[in-house]
């Protein structure tokens, strides 16, 4: 029996189809006006509260931010732990190529994990509400990272892009890791592999860049009538492939901010583990995950 059969045995009652199928307009924050509300919401809470504490003591409130971040280790390894389940079978019977751009790679199952997903995406920002309240710097690439990040899922459940398992993948991945550090280090211990962390980010925006940029080029020459006749006439004996499954729109996005990403962290990286330029000191980035006002914390 399969994780996620046995976490269904134990499920009484199933949940309704708008939340384990993804239904614009129906299911919660599938809307252009709902998600642009609770992002800009998310905006005005966080800069709101920085204001607040001008002036105020921190507050540390450390257990809650202990659970917080237990949650999303746990949550993050299990999601992984049930997609691999639901990955690995395709990629096993029906090879990588069909895995990343098969329109039957996008199964009922992944659907369902990417809605959690990107809902997760939502309680990820009481992350920079618990870095305001203990008056933390609200660096740009956490502000930005957070807020793109959740609008980011939200387009590629609109696009049904298949390669989305990918970055999804790897980032719950990453997740495990950073979101325990934080729970380690708000506990009073010294993580020596912080620094790895950030390495392991960079890592995974390539990994995602290679993967997603493949299956993008490929939708769109595949979906190239003068493209498909050229090769035809070329390789007349060569079999076609078929076009990955996704909107274009979704496609380039996905790209896009995936691209930015990748220069924002290793911009990040260099002004924090690198020697400062006349000065020959490393930046140290404190148990709070920042370093001299610059976001540690990268999802």
């Amino acid at each position: 029996m399969s994780l996620a059969d046995l976490i269904t045995a134990y499920v009484p009652n199933p949940l309704p189809a708008y939340l384990t199928s993804y239904q614009r307009g129906v299911t919660p924050l599938s809307t252009p006006s709902e998600v642009g509300t609770a992002i800009a919401l998310y905006l005005a809470i966080i800069f709101s509260l920085r204001e607040f504490m001008r002036g105020r003591d921190p507050i540390k409130l450390n257990t809650l931010f202990q659970i917080h971040n237990v949650y999303l280790t746990l949550g993050s390894g299990l999601l992984l732990v049930l997609m691999v389940e639901e990955i690995v079978p395709i990629v096993w019977k029906r090879g990588l190529f069909y895995g990343i751009c098969g329109n039957d790679s996008w199964t009922p199952k992944l659907e369902f994990y990417y809605i959690i997903n990107y809902y997760i995406k939502y309680l990820e920002l009481l992350d920079t509400v618990f870095l305001a309240l203990k008056k933390k710097p609200l660096a740009f690439l956490h502000v930005f990272h957070h807020s793109a990040t959740a609008l980011l899922c939200y387009v590629q459940l609109n696009g049904r892009t298949s390669v989305s398992w990918v970055p999804i993948v790897l980032n719950l991945t990453v997740h495990v890791f950073m979101y325990y550090y934080y729970y380690a280090t708000a506990g009073g211990r010294r993580i020596w592999w912080k620094k790895y962390l950030t390495s392991m980010q960079i890592t995974q925006f390539i990994i995602d860049l290679f993967v997603v940029y493949y299956a993008t080029t490929h939708l769109f020459l595949t979906r190239n009538p003068a493209y498909s006749y050229i090769a035809s006439m070329i390789f007349p004996d060569l079999p076609g492939q078929p076009s990955c499954a996704g909107s274009k729109e979704a496609a380039i996005f996905g790209c896009s901010l995936l691209t930015s990403y990748l220069f924002l962290f290793i911009d990040f990286y260099f002004r924090t583990y690198k020697p400062a330029s006349g000065k020959g000191k490393k930046v140290v980035a404190n148990g709070n995950g920042y370093a001299n006002g610059h976001a540690f914390k990268a999802q």
